[in-house]
């Protein structure tokens, strides 16, 4: 990972979605304008976030992009693949925000 950027791993569902930071910071948001809004504030220009695509991505991913913050939307096997390489048996939206880091 590069120094100068801080990377976040984002699990959307249909009413929140989690954040987790490449520091092992947690944050909750809802999954609205309101929680789209607080966003930047946490994230910041220098910053790449990542997640899982599904029905309710599109928004958030639409809204980092407008607001100049690099996204990467990844295939939902492909992280339950990985989430499933690193042996973890912990299921929850905190846990996968962490691992799709």
């Amino acid at each position: 990972m590069n120094k100068g950027i801080k990377y976040f791993g984002i699990d959307i569902s249909h009413l929140v979605f989690d954040v987790t930071d490449s520091d092992g910071n947690y944050y909750q948001f809802k999954n609205n304008l309101i929680g789209f809004k607080k966003i930047p504030k946490q994230l910041g220009q220098e910053s790449f976030s990542v997640m899982e695509a599904n029905t309710y991505h599109y928004h958030s991913a639409y809204f980092l992009q407008e607001n100049s913050i690099k996204v990467s939307v990844e295939n939902p096997l492909s992280v339950k693949r990985f989430i499933q390489m690193k042996l973890s048996k912990i299921k929850t939206d905190k846990s996968d925000s962490r691992l799709i880091l």
